[in-house]
């Protein structure tokens, strides 16, 4: 095989490809072969059909299926052979080819800008850890406490106000006829929260156990049975207990609802989960800095159809309207993204980081324990969907590729309290909504001076015809 490069304008380059025909015929002689031993042809015994009849039969089949093997695999060897990194698919242009002749082809090729780090000791970020108070624990677990709600039975002589439980009896009727479905046993409802049917629970209020009351509501559109949707529907209701909420005490017992061994292994859990949650958004602040510090690195112009592409993917789902609104933002985060990937993929290739099959099952398998119940459907999404696995893949390569930034950037380290880490969090999502209102404004204001200079144009070119028409 000889090949030889063209370099044509900016990233773009031509493969020539030269394969001669005693390469081939050798790949034809070793497929008729192996052809032979199958082949089942009337008046010859198994494995014994001549060479030159199998050529007539399959002479054309076999010469394409070979040149199409020799192809793939001679275009992806000259393409490393170069130490060329494709940007988008190679186009193969076959110049010359048949039986009894060479292969010639060429490869176009728009290839990735080459990228450089040298050093990643300038790149600054915040490291953050955050302290929890106590009290800040206490406050969680008072919060589920509260939610919790534990209901007593009253004095018979109690009346249900907003928030109690009521437990009833009912027997429907709509214009004095029964239904399917029309009759209720020990029912259970929240007044105040009306999650029956709307209007229900409030003429309940008042209703004392043991007191039949009835209740006029209109079916809703969600009513089961569809011909009766819209019309008055009568409960009569009788009414087999009202409980009042009582405080969930904070012990022992209470954590042990919650799946902890007692309140201080419950305060442990939370601590680490308040901390959890912080630090996932402070690692992201942490990251969003490095990869602006990243953008820094100055590399080659980028293939214009590579960013159109980006640019496609990041406009999916958005009206035609809106991508010409958006064009200019699309473009630069295209822009910005491709950039960031070529830098973290240099660094990652550089450095030799790699993600392990073992470490995708356990990301997998930690997804497994963070939904109970949901676990065969999870996997069987993984295994139906090879790319969800090529994601997570991609996912946790970039993570390592970041965590091995950090342990060469400088780090700032910063011990922050709750109420700290809160306004710093406010204050990154502020600012990330402003940017994002800029890029707007900043791409509606360029299609908005198009406009213009069109509208320009298009009056000057008036003037000119209006004035040879006077001639």
């Amino acid at each position: 095989m000889k090949v030889t490069v063209e370099n044509k304008k900016n990233l773009e380059k031509n493969l020539k490809v030269l394969i001669d025909k005693n390469t081939i015929n050798k790949e034809l002689e070793q497929r008729y072969e192996q052809i032979k031993k199958d082949v089942v042809l009337k008046g010859f015994r198994p494995g014994k059909v001549p060479t030159n009849i199998i050529k007539k039969q399959f002479g054309k089949a076999v010469y394409g299926e070979v040149i199409d093997r020799i192809l793939k695999e001679s275009s992806a060897k000259a393409i490393d052979e170069k130490k060329i990194r494709p940007a988008l698919q190679p186009k193969i242009d076959l110049k010359s080819f048949g039986e009894g002749k060479d292969l010639e082809y060429t490869i176009s090729i728009t290839e990735f800008p080459e990228v450089k780090v040298d050093s990643l000791d300038k790149i600054k970020f915040d490291e953050y850890e955050i302290k929890i108070e106590d009290s800040e624990t206490i406050n969680r677990i008072k919060e589920i406490a509260k939610n919790q709600k534990n209901f007593v039975e009253v004095d018979p002589a109690k009346v249900a106000n907003e928030g109690d439980l009521i437990s009833f009896d009912y027997k429907a009727t709509v214009d004095g006829n029964s239904f399917d479905g029309n009759e209720g046993k020990n029912t259970q409802l929240e007044i105040g929260k009306d999650l029956f049917i709307k209007g229900f629970d409030k003429q309940l209020l008042k209703s004392k156990k043991g007191e039949e009351i009835s209740v006029e509501v209109i079916l809703p559109e969600n009513f089961p049975t569809k011909e009766l949707v819209g019309k008055k529907g009568i409960f009569k209701c009788k009414i087999n207990s009202v409980k009042k909420p009582k405080e969930v005490e904070v012990n022992d017992e209470f954590a042990k609802t919650l799946g902890a061994k007692d309140l201080n292994d419950l305060k442990k859990i939370m601590s680490k989960q308040i901390n959890e949650e912080f630090r996932n958004s402070l690692n992201i602040i942490s990251k969003n800095q490095i990869l602006k510090g990243l953008e820094q690195i100055k590399i080659g112009d980028l293939p214009q159809t590579l960013i159109d592409e980006e640019t496609k993917v990041l406009g999916q789902g958005q009206p035609e309207e809106e991508l010409k609104k958006n064009k200019l933002s699309l473009e630069k985060n295209a822009v910005k993204r491709i950039k960031l990937g070529l830098i973290l993929n240099e660094i990652g290739e550089k450095n030799k980081i790699k993600v392990d099959p073992n470490e995708i099952q356990a990301e997998i398998q930690k997804q497994l324990s963070m939904m109970p119940g949901q676990e065969k459907i999870i996997m069987d999404y993984y295994k139906k969907n090879p790319s969800a696995s090529a994601s997570l893949r991609g996912t946790l390569y970039e993570e390592k590729i970041i965590n091995f930034i950090k342990s060469k950037a400088k780090s700032n380290k910063r011990v922050l309290d709750k109420k700290e880490a809160e306004k710093i969090i406010k204050a990154e999502n502020e600012k990330n909504l402003e940017e994002q209102k800029k890029t707007s404004k900043a791409s509606a204001s360029k299609i908005d001076k198009n406009k213009s200079k069109q509208i320009e144009k298009k009056a000057q070119i008036k003037k000119k015809v209006k004035k040879v028409s006077k001639k």
